[in-house]
């Protein structure tokens, strides 16, 4: 019998990053690909996590959140951005920021809705507006410094657009948005009537002075906007799976009833220990910005002496480069060759573009690693250098 599958899975293939960390353990090679730390958690934070393990935390919690843990994310946006939340009505705890980003599409989405994404971008968003039975549009942002041509944003709206996926800082980029591109996009999605669905795990990885602004923040778009975050990025803890999302009472009550189908709830002692993460003193916050501008620095500066063309992030752990001096013309060949070859694996571009040919001269590398390990795979990289000089005799 020939399987029959549903439609909405024709259109977007598996995780292209998960498959290159599969590629990397069966080559032995430095995964700069996936974005997940080889370096601790806090200590403060396991050991909250054991804790409340042995406290017997350990059957469901509340489906949304549990009481804590909500409090916690309320204070801390108080804190940080001025946000004044009720964790009753406006926090929904998922599995992640993953989860929350499908949860909210499913709840606000409807078959014939059309899904604004920046393009380059992190591969669920497009599989997950088909999942969702919308359709994504998609308007690129452009190098150097990422950015989008207003003119195209605003083709890009029309009647039939329900929301625009934002994600700042950016993954794979590294751009942050500026206030005056947030205060555009706010201006297209109150003219016709969108929601803003923003993705903000690395609000807290910022470098240069660049500066974090939730969309939510700006006159007229509280009532609009889905604010997603969670602990994976900030805290070093991408496998605990736990994210929440943000948002006015009545976006709140669908998303949570969608929540509740799609997985119950998120694990009930790690919800424990992140409350006491959420409440951690600025300190942590410089250190943290501190720790990988330090990686950012070794890895884009060693990039360029290889000679790569480097987009240097503004925030997030990832950077985009051109690879074209090495005398290759197609990202997946590269990205191979890396892993087998050179012993380091990175993405290739085109996954993170729905029209692949803008990215078939790029690769992204992660830095979220320990300094050693991006300094071992410099030296792997260095090998390269042959392959450039043998490129440009030719």
């Amino acid at each position: 019998m020939k399987a029959r599958t549903a439609d909405r899975v024709t259109h977007f293939t598996e995780s292209v990053i998960r498959e290159m960390t599969r590629w990397a353990h069966q080559f032995g090679a430095i995964n700069l690909a996936q974005g997940f730390p080889d370096f601790p958690a806090p200590e403060a934070l396991k050991e909250a996590a054991a804790r409340a393990i042995l406290e017997d935390h350990n059957q469901y919690a509340i489906t949304w959140g549990s009481p804590r843990l909500r409090a916690a994310i309320a204070e801390k946006y108080r804190r940080f951005y001025g946000m004044e939340l009720d964790p009753e009505r406006h926090i929904t705890v998922c599995c992640g920021a993953t989860e929350c980003m499908i949860a909210t599409l499913l709840a606000l989405l409807n078959p014939g809705d059309e899904v604004i994404i920046f393009e380059p971008f992190y591969e669920n968003y497009g599989p997950d507006t088909w999942i969702s039975g919308a359709k994504p549009v998609y308007v690129p942002l452009h190098p150097p410094d990422w950015t989008f041509d207003p003119d195209a944003l605003r083709r890009a709206f029309s009647p039939r657009t329900r929301a625009i996926i934002l994600n700042t800082p950016h993954n794979p980029t590294g751009h942050v948005f500026s206030e005056e591109e947030l205060r555009f996009i706010a201006e297209l999605c109150q003219r016709y009537d969108a929601y803003a669905i923003t993705d903000e795990i690395y609000e807290h990885i910022l470098y240069d002075g660049h500066r974090h602004i939730p969309i939510a923040t700006l006159p007229g778009m509280w009532e609009r906007t889905v604010t997603i975050s969670g602990m994976s990025k900030s805290y070093a803890v991408t496998g605990w799976r736990i994210g929440w999302c943000i948002a006015p009472e009545d976006l709140t009550g669908a998303i949570r009833k969608v929540h509740d189908f799609l997985t119950v709830g998120a694990p009930a002692p790690l919800q424990e220990a992140s409350a006491v993460a959420l409440r951690f003193p600025p300190a942590y916050y410089e250190a943290l910005r501190a720790d990988y501008d330090r990686r950012r620095r070794l890895l884009v500066d060693a990039l360029e002496e290889l000679g790569f063309e480097v987009w240097r992030p503004q925030g997030a752990y990832y950077v985009m480069t051109d690879f074209r001096a090495f005398g290759f013309e197609d990202d997946t060949a590269f990205a191979m060759h890396l892993v087998r070859e050179i012993g380091v694996a990175v993405v290739p571009g085109s996954s993170f573009y729905a029209h692949p040919e803008r990215g078939r001269s790029q690769v992204r590398f992660a830095f979220c690693k320990r300094e050693e390990t991006l300094r071992e795979a410099v030296t792997r990289l260095s090998r390269l250098r042959a392959r450039r000089a043998a490129s440009g005799a030719a």
